[in-house]
């Protein structure tokens, strides 16, 4: 069985910015998390980042300038020792109603259809309440971490007590790979 761990962008992977990532050297990663998904891979998990990019709909940014951002996180991952398998990004915001902008689950059924993974048994990682609602609409596995938006998020949306939280990516991925690395 393919094993899939799906991971929010901003707040989850690099620091979250008052405003979109604007340019390749504004994307800054949140210390462990490069790390953290170079150990995913290296124990044989599928990563892959499902990403909300309104700046594009609203013209902050350009598709070119977001593909030289995930150039930059995909040379970045890479030079931890890492990969990630697959990018999906929306790039609508939220006045278009679309079926891709989490909270919906488009993007999350894309990248398991190009993965070849049943969604119910991926895992996702999120900072924000429609992380969490995107997973839950594919019967995926939730994960929130404090980083980003996270602890703002935990702290007012009751009802997520339910919902395993972490610090960050890295101290989540030390659970979640603890039991492997023992054996």
């Amino acid at each position: 069985m393919i094993k899939l761990i799906v991971l929010d962008r901003d707040g989850v992977i690099n620091e979250d910015l008052d405003g979109p990532v604007s340019s390749p050297y504004d994307w800054i990663p949140i210390p462990g998390s490069l790390e953290a998904i170079a150990r995913l891979y290296q124990a044989g998990w599928h990563v892959a980042v499902a990403t909300n990019q309104s700046g594009i709909d609203r013209g902050v940014i350009g598709l070119d300038v977001l593909h030289a951002i995930h150039q930059r996180m995909h040379e970045m991952v890479n030079q931890a020792g890492g990969k990630i398998d697959v990018v999906a990004f929306c790039p609508h915001s939220e006045s278009n109603q679309c079926s891709c902008r989490k909270p919906s689950p488009g993007m999350l059924y894309t990248i398991c259809e190009r993965l070849g993974v049943d969604p119910s048994t991926m895992v996702l990682v999120g900072d924000s309440l429609r992380d969490i609602q995107a997973a839950m609409a594919t019967a995926a596995t939730p994960i929130i971490v404090r980083t980003g938006k996270g602890q703002k998020t935990l702290d007012s949306n009751n009802g997520l007590e339910h919902i395993p939280a972490y610090d960050d990516l890295a101290s989540y991925v030390n659970a979640l790979l603890a039991p492997i690395e023992e054996v």
